[in-house]
């Protein structure tokens, strides 16, 4: 007897934030439910609140050109379109995949585990965070920043 059964597929996805300090060496990183203006305005709230921000290098996503996220009350580094290669956190993203893809996660709450260790350890090693997004040109743009700014 041969058993008939639709095939039954299920897609859930959550999206990583992640602001990277070049300067520091330091990551901070949560999840949110979509990149929606409202959420990312949320997850740089919750990170404004520790007062470690001085500005965001924010490259051209739609959720980054919202007027909420705009008004956020940080300076914007803007980057350039098209330049993902500028962006610290896209670097940082890149070598989060060299770490993780290719693997075969049973669930999404065990790749999101994964992640979570990885970019701990990565935390824990200011020195590497530095030497994949310590760029001299955003130390610049940072000077440049207006006194009550200023890092």
């Amino acid at each position: 007897m041969k058993v008939r059964q639709p095939p039954q597929l299920t897609y859930a996805w959550r999206y990583l934030f992640l602001v990277v300090d070049g300067r520091a060496g330091t990551l901070h990183w949560c999840w949110i439910a979509s990149l929606a203006a409202d959420e990312v305005l949320a997850a740089v709230g919750g990170l404004q609140q520790t007062g470690e921000l001085a500005a965001l290098v924010w490259d051209g996503a739609p959720s980054h050109r919202d007027a909420s996220v705009q008004a956020v009350g940080l300076p914007l580094i803007g980057l350039p379109p098209y330049s993902p290669e500028l962006n610290p956190a896209e670097r940082v993203f890149q070598e989060l995949r060299r770490a993780i893809d290719g693997q075969v996660y049973a669930t999404l709450d065990e790749k999101a585990a994964a992640v979570e260790t990885e970019l701990a350890t990565w935390d824990a090693d200011p020195a590497r965070v530095r030497s994949l997004a310590g760029w001299d040109w955003i130390d610049e743009a940072v000077v440049r920043l207006p006194a009550d700014h200023a890092a």
